[in-house]
């Protein structure tokens, strides 16, 4: 079977998953290749606002809005998702990009009013670990939309896991037997 990347989706937990770095998660997935995975929580906000937290590191003024996230149990640069292609070291996908570089990050923090997100740390999986996970069934995969990351619900777990477990159920079925409204069933 050829590898098939997830850069742009979605990891949601599934409701067993025990490890307590990741349960009743909802991970964006930044790259994926046959090396490894990088990927951040998008459901796990500090206390902390972001311009608290920049008040520790930098003089410069803050005009971010929102909570730091915890991004996942791997120590790493201030990562911001965000929607500045000039300001991207890594562009997810159209439309959605990662800074982590020092001059970037502090230009989304003093210029932008478009949607940022703001992570500490990581989740990351070293080649063929993500898909050994997902083969046993730990993880449910989706493709993401800008409201998964810049709106999402406070519930985001509930949502998008109810939504992968529904589009499982019908993924093996040929798409003529599925109904299009499957309650309809």
């Amino acid at each position: 079977m050829a590898f098939q990347s997830l850069q742009g989706h979605l990891l949601i937990a599934r409701e067993d998953m025990v490890d307590p770095n990741f349960a009743r998660t909802v991970v964006f997935m930044l790259q994926h290749n046959e090396h490894g995975a990088l990927g951040v929580v998008l459901n796990r906000p500090t206390d902390t606002p972001i311009a608290d937290a920049w008040e520790q590191v930098s003089d410069t003024p803050c005009h971010a809005t929102g909570l730091v996230h915890i991004g996942g149990p791997c120590e790493g640069p201030l990562m911001v998702i965000h929607v500045h292609p000039d300001h991207s070291q890594i562009d997810v996908m159209p439309g959605v990009h990662v800074a982590t570089d020092q001059l970037d990050v502090q230009w989304l923090i003093e210029h932008s009013s478009a949607p940022t997100r703001y992570f500490v740390g990581y989740a990351g999986w070293e080649g063929g670990q993500l898909e050994n996970e997902i083969a046993q069934g730990g993880w449910y995969t989706m493709p993401a939309t800008i409201d998964h990351l810049f709106h999402a619900p406070d519930d985001l777990w509930e949502h998008v896991s109810s939504i992968a477990r529904n589009g499982e159920r019908y993924a093996g079925l040929p798409k003529k037997l599925i109904p299009k409204h499957p309650s309809n069933n």
